[in-house]
């Protein structure tokens, strides 16, 4: 395991739990398999997560 790989990563999960027609969580823009497998994930795997959360948020036509 190297460094970056004992750091935490957290979760972008903000309590707005729903999942939209295109399995994707309006609260933190994951997808259902990213919410469902996010505790077995590496940290690396976290974060490729979290650079397409934002990338979603970005996209969104939420708010």
């Amino acid at each position: 395991m190297n460094g970056s790989e004992s750091e935490i990563v957290k979760s972008p999960c903000v309590s707005i739990c729903a999942l939209d027609e295109d399995d994707v969580c309006v609260g933190c823009y994951r997808t259902g398999y990213e919410i469902s497998n996010w505790g077995g994930m590496s940290a690396d795997e976290k974060r490729d997560v979290i650079v397409l959360v934002k990338e979603r948020e970005k996209t969104s036509y939420i708010g």
